[in-house]
């Protein structure tokens, strides 16, 4: 994948995001897109290697419209100043977890899991954990885990806002409580894990991080490292799905 040439056309378009210069651009918008498309193919191919249950996904079923929905936003952009793929075996709108590829000039990322989880999952999900500690904890913080995603710990979900962002070289969790939920004990050693209100996992990448092929051999150590993870919290998801 050309990332430098997809990435400078997304600068370009910072700066005149508008119709006009969009359909004075469309030829090279066409060719970015087609070489993003062919890389979306590329890592559905390299995650089905380890995680067949995506392997039925064409790439139309993981990437987005380039056009904005500004119905509801001050900001009238009418493009997107990012490409991004979301491989998910049960669909883009599905609250069952998967991959997400993201370039965006200074903003490029990899990431995994599920977010903007209902509550009556969300209370699922934290008994599950509760229940199979030991599991989850091998999940979430071996080695491996933490090398790219973090360790959170619960003085690192003590902040102003109790959010997250994407921004942050990596993470483990956008949102949570500022406290305990309601009906789980306020002293269990593990608290921070009930606090989430996603459990959606990040790391931030170089701009070149997809120049050429060799971005495929690191997404797949990154996913292959986070889908334990999104596989224990899929289990309960599933039920509801």
């Amino acid at each position: 994948m050309d990332a430098k040439r997809i990435l400078n056309y997304l600068k370009q378009l910072m700066t005149n995001n508008n119709r006009d210069w969009y359909l004075a651009n469309k030829a090279e918008y066409d060719t970015i897109r087609a070489d993003f498309e062919e890389g979306v193919k590329l890592a559905i191919g390299r995650i089905a290697g380890f995680d067949p249950s995506i392997a039925h996904l064409r790439v139309k079923d993981c990437t987005y419209r380039f056009n904005r929905d500004t119905r509801f936003s001050n900001d009238k952009s009418p493009y997107k100043n990012h490409l991004g793929a979301y491989i998910a075996a049960h669909g883009k709108k599905a609250l069952h977890g998967g991959y997400y590829l993201h370039l965006e000039p200074g903003h490029c990322m990899v990431a995994c899991g599920n977010y903007w989880l209902p509550t009556n999952i969300l209370t699922s999900c934290r008994n599950e954990i509760m229940a199979n500690t030991d599991e989850w904890l091998k999940c979430v913080e071996n080695k491996m885990f933490q090398k790219y995603f973090g360790s959170p710990q619960a003085s690192s979900f003590k902040t102003p806002t109790d959010v997250s962002s994407w921004d942050q070289p990596q993470g483990f969790g956008l949102e949570k409580l500022k406290s305990c939920p309601s009906g789980f004990p306020r002293d269990w050693v593990h608290i921070e894990y009930l606090r989430m209100k996603d459990y959606c996992c990040w790391h931030q990448v170089s701009d070149d991080f997809y120049q050429g092929d060799k971005w495929l051999d690191e997404i797949e150590s990154m996913f292959k490292t986070a889908k334990p993870m999104m596989d224990f919290i899929n289990s309960v998801i599933d039920d509801y799905e």
